[in-house]
C-alpha cells in the first residue's frame, strides 16, 4: 500500500511542477504533505526522493523545494527538442493511428475553444497535445527521452506561450501540424514541428536575457 501511497503523491506533486502550480523555490515538507495527502511520512519521502531524481526537486534551507532555472540548461534542453520534436513528427506522421489522429484533432479544437488561458494553463495544454504528438509515433524510446527532456523546461518563470501573441500562432503551427500528420506528409510535419520550437527557442532566449539585465 505505501508503495501505491508513494506513486499518487509523487504523480500529483509532478503534475503541480509541471502545470506550473508549484513555482521554482517552492518548499516541499514531509509533514505537511504527508497530512495533506492524508498518508505517512514513508511515501512522501519516497515521492521526494523520485522528484529529486527527476531534477524537479533540490535541497533547499528547509528541506526540498522545487529547482531553479538553470539557463544553460535549459538553452540545451531546446536544442535536443528541436532536433527530437522534428524527429516525433515526422514518425507520427508515417505512424499515426485513426484513434492518434483524433486525439491530436480534439486537443486541438479544445485549445482554440480556450479564452485567454492563463499561464499554467497554457503550459498544461501544449505539454498534452506534445505528448499526443509523441504518442502517435509508437516509439517507446522516442517517447521517453522527449518525456525526460520535457520536465526541464518547467522551471522558467514564465510561459513562452504568453509572450505577445505567441498562443494564437503557436495554436497555427499546432494546426498545421495536425494538417500534415493527418496527411502522412513526413518531411511537412518534420519541418513544421523544427521551425515551431526554433521560434520557442528563440522567445526563450530572449525572456533569459531579458531576466538576467533585471536587477534583483
Amino acid at each position: 500500500m505505501a508503495g501505491t501511497d508513494a506513486q499518487a503523491v509523487y504523480a500529483d506533486l509532478r503534475e503541480q511542477i509541471l502545470s506550473g502550480a508549484l513555482p521554482p523555490g517552492t518548499p516541499l515538507r514531509e509533514i505537511p504533505l504527508a497530512e495533506r495527502f492524508g498518508v505517512s511520512r514513508t511515501p512522501v519521502r519516497e515521492a521526494l526522493r523520485r522528484l529529486e531524481q527527476d531534477r524537479l526537486l533540490a535541497p533547499g534551507a528547509r528541506g526540498m523545494q522545487v529547482r531553479s532555472i538553470d539557463p544553460t540548461e535549459v538553452v540545451q534542453v531546446y536544442d535536443m527538442r528541436v532536433l527530437l520534436e522534428a524527429e516525433a513528427a515526422g514518425q507520427a506522421a508515417r505512424s499515426r493511428s485513426d484513434a492518434d489522429l483524433m486525439r491530436l484533432e480534439g486537443l486541438l479544437a479544445r485549445d482554440r475553444a480556450l479564452r485567454d488561458p492563463d499561464d499554467t494553463t497554457r503550459i498544461r495544454t501544449n505539454l498534452e497535445f506534445h505528448a499526443a504528438v509523441w504518442q502517435a509515433t509508437h516509439n517507446p524510446v522516442l517517447i521517453d527521452l522527449l518525456d525526460r527532456l520535457s520536465i526541464h523546461l518547467v522551471h522558467a518563470p514564465r510561459s513562452t506561450l504568453s509572450v505577445g501573441d505567441r498562443w494564437t500562432t503557436a495554436l497555427d503551427e499546432h494546426d498545421r501540424l495536425v494538417a500534415a500528420v493527418r496527411a502522412r506528409d513526413e518531411q511537412a510535419a518534420r519541418d513544421i514541428a523544427g521551425r515551431h520550437m526554433t521560434t520557442a527557442r528563440e522567445i526563450r532566449l530572449a525572456l533569459l536575457r531579458e531576466a538576467a539585465a533585471t536587477p534583483e
